[in-house]
C-alpha cells in the first residue's frame, strides 16, 4: 500500500469506525468485544485489498455481515475472555432507555443468527429487500418470510415490546 492509499484507508477508518462498531454490536447480539473483533478482522482484510476497493463503505459492511455469518456457522463457538476490570464506556446518558434496551437485547439474542442478521440489514441498515437478499445469498421471498417470522417471534417472546413498536422501524429509539 503506498502512502496515498494508506492515508485514504486511515481517513476511512477514522471517519466510519463509530458507525461500523454500532453495526458490529448489533450483528454480534450486543457483545462489545465480539463487535470489536469483527470490525478489526474485516478492516485488516480490507487493508490488504485497499487499492482494489472502489467503494469501501458497502464493501466493509458486506464483509462484516459475511464474517459474522461465517463465525455463526463455525463448528466452535467463540468464548468470552474474562478480564479483571470491565471496559470503560463512553457516550451519552440513556438510562431512561435502559429497560427497553435490555428487553430488546434479550429478545434479539433469542432469535437465530439469520433472523437477527435479516432484521439488522432490513431495519437498522434500512436496506431494500433485494439488497438484503443479495447480501444474505437468498431470494427476496426468503427475506420477506424471514422478516415476518422474526418479528412474530420477537412479539411472542417479548410481548412488552408491543407498546414500544415504531410503525416502520423497530430499532428506532423510543422516548417516554
Amino acid at each position: 500500500m503506498d502512502v496515498a492509499e494508506e492515508r485514504r484507508f486511515r481517513e476511512f477508518v477514522s471517519a466510519r469506525s463509530p458507525a461500523l462498531m454500532r453495526l458490529g454490536f448489533l450483528l454480534t447480539g450486543g457483545d462489545q468485544h465480539a463487535a470489536e473483533d469483527l470490525l478489526q478482522t474485516v478492516l485488516a482484510r480490507a487493508a490488504a485489498r485497499w487499492s482494489r476497493i472502489d467503494d469501501p463503505e458497502p464493501y466493509v459492511r458486506r464483509a462484516m455481515y459475511r464474517q459474522q455469518v461465517s463465525w455463526w456457522r463455525g463448528a466452535s463457538r467463540r468464548h468470552e475472555t474474562v478480564v479483571a476490570d470491565p471496559p470503560e464506556r463512553a457516550g451519552r446518558d440513556d438510562t431512561h432507555l435502559a429497560d427497553t434496551k435490555l428487553i430488546l437485547r434479550r429478545a434479539l439474542a433469542r432469535l437465530t443468527a439469520r433472523q437477527r442478521a435479516v432484521l439488522v440489514l432490513r431495519y437498522f441498515e434500512d436496506l431494500p429487500e433485494a439488497e438484503v437478499a443479495q447480501i444474505m445469498g437468498c431470494s427476496v421471498g426468503t427475506v420477506r418470510s424471514t422478516v415476518h417470522r422474526s418479528i412474530a417471534r420477537l412479539r411472542s417472546i417479548s410481548p412488552e415490546l408491543a407498546d414500544l413498536r415504531a410503525p416502520h422501524h423497530p430499532f428506532e429509539e423510543v422516548t417516554p
